[in-house]
């Protein structure tokens, strides 16, 4: 078998069960991973900053040797050239997912020959998470301790509780 060098890209905003669950069976297939997160995504502003989610991700994935966590800006297939990687890895959750990545795929395969693509599907239990959705259902009150790392529903109730309070407002608690 021969030494792949793996992306995982993202914006992880935020990480969520499934993005752990792709990230641990990537790292059983590919020597080193590179999780690496989008800075300027197109999805809108993010909950959390870039340095959050850097954060939240590297205690989330300390456990592995070969993951290691980067942010990029740009196209992907700019950043997978600069870390010498071989490979993109994306999940797919459903048809609709299948769709958009295909076409990404594609789009890369005409930049970057050289770069394949892996998509791999999460654990069933994880095959509706998004992070759109976690954030949405955590705002309204709604438990998503099942699907998302301790650390992370820590940090969606300081998050949201100081969003909450409005700005300048100091936390009493």
């Amino acid at each position: 078998m021969s030494k792949v060098h793996a992306i995982y890209p993202g914006t992880f905003d935020p990480p969520t069960n499934g993005h752990l669950d792709l990230i641990a069976r990537g790292a059983k297939i590919v020597e080193h991973l590179t999780v690496a997160i989008l800075r300027n995504s197109t999805k809108g502003e993010p909950l959390f900053t870039t340095a959050e989610r850097v954060e939240m991700l590297t205690e989330e994935t300390r456990q592995f040797g070969n993951v290691s966590v980067a942010t990029f800006d740009g196209l992907l297939v700019d950043f997978a050239r600069q870390e010498k990687a071989d490979a993109v890895l994306r999940g797919i959750r459903a048809i609709s997912d299948y769709e958009y990545e295909f076409q990404m795929a594609m789009m890369n395969r005409k930049l970057a020959p050289e770069l394949e693509t892996i998509f791999m599907m999460p654990a069933e239990k994880y095959t509706y998470v998004s992070s759109r959705l976690i954030k949405g259902v955590y705002r309204l009150g709604g438990d998503v301790s099942d699907l998302v790392p301790q650390r992370v529903v820590d940090r969606l109730r300081s998050k949201v509780e100081k969003d909450a309070q409005g700005p300048g407002v100091e936390n009493p608690l």
